[in-house]
């Protein structure tokens, strides 16, 4: 690992004295923290809620049944654009009020808060079976989007914070496993409860209400199993808990309170948290006493902070423009409309379309698996721009089978097969890459007083991004007659569509490598050296010196060194004594 040369000597110091007490990164460390997986496991479960709200809600669409509910929200592509993009408003917004709520209440808490509402928000939508119709579905998913759109930055930020950084990535990588376990769920199930009924006329109400209730399961076990979870131990020694935080610092990693580790842990958190309270009480004393109220101002001080520095600026332009990138690599496009976008190739049911659809949502999730697994040795960077590259060609290959087929589909099958063949290795593609890694990424890279925000300001671009592409897309009228019987979607869905994404992942791929650094297996307190933090000033080196000293954590380091110097000096000369 390089580390930046833009830290002191002793953030260097401290960031080898960490890895080599930690030891190795990747699967080989996580039998040493199995307990905090577990617990970093079942907080990803508002991942699967994630999803599987996301991947179900495709399928939904093309049912018979739901369609003679909705009406007109069905055969009008502007009302039924809004059926679908009601839940990225929702979900951007629920990003807005995420930094607050993770900050005042605690990550533990704003889990708990959002998965409330995500279960009155699945209720709501429960009750489109009777008159409200389409009312019932804008509305719940609506509110259902407020509390996945909170969950996709808390949860991501409750593992981190729980998370050593040797597991790190494995573990905030989870939250991609689980949403694609969600989607891969979802789609599968909708194929199977869409022959309820029958597929045609007589199909039942139950053929789109149990997917749509099966979401309270999880969501129960989430709310039950949370109370029993602990706080981030950042959480509690940014708000003076600290004998709790040593306490769930040890109990997370296995060890005891007197290790060495969950010292040089305890005290680097600690330092990182002292100094931000500094800097806030020098530059803002009259909030410098801790009340509910000036609580609540120091938020607004904190957002306002990302864009006042250098380095801080460019954390937020990673967080957003990373999240542009994800989104506009155009794979919602494929989740949200996978039916449509197979039966527009040939495979003319809705029950060969749901299929194919399934296979996207296994290829996804398996390909998953092996990125989370070695991500902390891998890296970040070449992992997202290996990605990039192989989604904005496969997007490349569709768009020149579209261009040559797109009117003859019937009569040139392994043609569409062969699109169909490039949309499935586009997903797997996204699955091993930006689908895990840009989370993490947007996760691992804000400090500590600024991180419940930063993400929130990640997660709010991807959401934004979310919701302007499928209104783009559903906007998109046909230029002449020959395309008049083509709608949403499928208006759009030209050889053009697939070179406009394949250049924008062209473009993502680039951005990375020229301007995201590697962050792999830094503490979220040691991300200052990488991203400049640390040299912003001489008032702030000194601060954190005084600080390092006031602690203790300069003799533990310095200690340490000495004597680990001591031993090499004993073995060299014992050996040279032979």
């Amino acid at each position: 690992m390089v580390i930046a040369n833009t830290g002191s000597g002793m953030d260097r110091t401290i960031v080898e004295k960490r890895l080599a007490l930690a030891g190795s990164s990747g699967p080989a460390a996580l039998i040493k923290n199995i307990r905090v997986f577990g617990i970093a496991a079942f907080a990803c479960i508002g991942g699967l809620l994630y999803g599987y709200n996301q991947g179900v809600f495709s399928g939904v669409l093309t049912m018979n049944n739901f369609g003679q509910h909705m009406g007109p929200y069905i055969s009008d592509q502007t009302k039924k654009g809004w059926l679908t993009s009601i839940l990225e408003l929702g979900a951007w917004f629920g990003t807005l009020y995420s930094g607050f709520l993770a900050e005042i209440f605690s990550r533990k808490y704003a889990i708990l808060i959002n998965t409330c509402l995500f279960i009155i928000g699945v209720i709501v939508q429960t009750t489109a079976v009777s008159a409200s119709g389409a009312s019932s579905i804008l509305g719940g998913r609506f509110v259902t989007g407020m509390a996945i759109g909170s969950l996709s930055m808390i949860v991501p930020m409750y593992v981190a914070e729980c998370a050593p950084p040797e597991v790190r990535g494995l573990l905030v990588g989870l939250q991609q496993v689980a949403i694609e376990f969600g989607i891969l769920t979802s789609f599968w199930i909708d194929y199977g409860t869409n022959y309820i009924g029958g597929t045609g006329a007589t199909q039942s109400e139950a053929a789109w209400l149990v997917p749509l209730c099966l979401q309270l399961a999880p969501a129960l076990i989430l709310l039950v199993g949370m109370i029993f979870m602990p706080f981030t131990p950042r959480w509690l020694i940014h708000h003076g808990r600290e004998a709790e935080a040593r306490k769930v610092l040890s109990t997370l990693r296995g060890i005891s309170q007197d290790n060495e580790l969950i010292e040089l842990e305890f005290l680097e958190i600690k330092a990182q948290s002292m100094f931000e309270k500094r800097s806030v009480a020098e530059r803002f004393p009259h909030l410098a006493e801790y009340t509910a109220w000036n609580t609540i101002k120091l938020q607004f001080v904190s957002i306002g902070s990302l864009f006042m520095t250098r380095p801080m600026f460019r954390r937020v332009v990673i967080a957003t423009v990373t999240m542009f990138f994800q989104q506009w690599t155009g794979i919602n496009a494929v989740l949200y409309y996978a039916p449509s976008i197979f039966s527009y190739l040939g495979q003319s049911t809705n029950t060969t379309s749901l299929l194919a659809t399934g296979v996207v949502g296994i290829l996804m999730f398996l390909a998953t698996l092996p990125a989370v697994l070695y991500i902390d040795r891998l890296g970040r960077k070449p992992v997202l721009v290996v990605g990039a590259i192989g989604m904005a060609t496969c997007h490349i290959i569709i768009a020149v089978i579209f261009a040559r087929n797109e009117h003859q589909w019937p009569t040139h099958q392994s043609a569409a097969w062969a699109a169909i063949a490039m949309v499935w290795l586009f997903v797997v593609h996204f699955g091993y890459s930006w689908g895990p890694c840009a989370w993490i990424l947007v996760a691992e890279i804000w400090p500590l007083s600024a991180r419940p925000y930063g993400i929130a300001l990640g997660a709010s671009s991807n959401w934004m991004n979310n919701l302007y592409r499928p209104c783009v897309l559903i906007h998109r009228r046909p230029s002449n007659a020959r395309h008049a019987q083509r709608n949403g979607i499928i208006n759009f869905l030209l050889s053009g569509t697939f070179i406009f994404f394949g250049v924008l992942t062209f473009i993502g791929a680039a951005f990375v490598w020229f301007f995201v650094p590697e962050t792999k297996c830094l503490t979220l307190e040691e991300m200052d050296t990488i991203f400049g933090s640390s040299g912003i000033a001489a008032a702030d080196q000194q601060r954190m010196a005084d600080i390092n000293r006031e602690i203790g954590l300069d003799d533990l380091i310095h200690v340490g060194s000495r004597s680990s110097g001591d031993e090499e000096v004993g073995e060299k000369g014992y050996a040279h004594s032979e």
